[in-house]
């Protein structure tokens, strides 16, 4: 395949806005700027106040109304039409309109209080889905030079916002190893391999003639990187079906844990505060669920088991 150039990328990024944030209502960008600012005020990270941009700047285009105009009857209908949503999308989107509206009520810019107009999203324990090794395969031949860093970052265990901000500074030559900027302001420190280190080590030149050597990996139009959101779109492109970067966690997870029967060292790669969410993500092989079953199930269990 082709090797893009700096210069086609930027321009892409241009064209289409990979990382360029969609525009807010005019009136609701004053109060949101001054709820964004509030939110850096308590040292957020910038990753979770982007996030926050982005769902209201989607409801309030929505709503097609003014922020004081907003009633429960009006949030509660948008939020109920997005049918379409994973449970831990609407949990999200729930925390940052009840933080907005809030916030909005709590320092005089509004005089009703929503924050308690969406219902509770209980959190569902989904079902490990690691991506086939054939997908895997497939989609590194399908991908273009840099989705390919992506996905190879991805097959490390990062997220897709983790993926994005992927720097030159960021290597620890030794090891080798990378820190990654987690979720919540985060870091963590990951073995990698030898190849992936290269690979970062080039900087965004060795994948894109033209590019920086030094700085982010992906250069883009979000505070100089591309923005989470367009690294999924680029790596959902080549990866078939139903599986995303989130499923090559899941394939990341499962291999280690079959590999190393260590669960707390596959939490600390994935970057997850509970050893109950690292399970999640870990799919038990086969083979070892039917013969831990055949054992259940066998007439001649010794010990202390045996039937009385």
């Amino acid at each position: 395949m082709d090797r893009t150039t700096f210069a086609d990328m930027r321009a892409d990024s241009r064209s289409i806005g990979p990382g360029r944030p969609k525009p807010i209502p005019s009136a609701w960008a004053p109060l949101i700027s001054e709820y964004l600012n509030y939110l850096a005020a308590g040292d957020l990270p910038k990753t979770t106040i982007a996030t926050r941009r982005s769902h209201l700047a989607r409801l309030a285009r929505a709503l097609r109304c003014r922020p004081e105009q907003v009633t429960e009857q009006r949030l509660l209908s948008w939020f109920g039409r997005q049918a379409h949503w994973a449970t831990e999308t609407r949990r999200s989107y729930r925390t940052t309109i009840n933080g907005f509206f809030r916030w909005a009520y709590r320092h005089g810019h509004l005089q009703v209080d929503l924050s308690y107009a969406l219902p509770r999203v209980k959190a569902r324990k989904p079902m490990p889905r690691p991506t086939p090794e054939r997908v895997w395969k497939e989609a590194q031949l399908a991908a273009d030079p840099r989705t390919s860093v992506m996905l190879q970052l991805a097959a490390h265990g990062l997220r897709r916002a983790e993926v994005a901000v992927v720097s030159t500074h960021d290597l620890i030559p030794e090891g080798p190893s990378l820190v990654v900027h987690g979720k919540g302001g985060k870091r963590r420190v990951i073995p990698i391999t030898e190849r992936l280190a290269a690979t970062i080590a080039a900087g965004a030149a060795g994948h894109t003639p033209g590019a920086p050597s030094t700085g982010y990996l992906f250069p883009g139009n979000d505070n100089g990187h591309l923005s989470p959101r367009w690294v999924g779109t680029l790596c959902s492109k080549v990866l078939p079906d139903v599986w995303t970067m989130h499923s090559l966690r899941h394939r990341t997870a499962t291999r280690a844990y079959a590999a190393t029967h260590d669960i707390v060292a596959v939490q600390h790669l994935l970057g997850h505060d509970s050893i109950a969410t690292t399970q999640m993500y870990t799919l038990v092989d086969d083979d070892k669920v039917r013969a831990a079953m055949l054992a259940a199930a066998s007439d001649s269990i010794p010990g202390r088991w045996q039937a009385c």
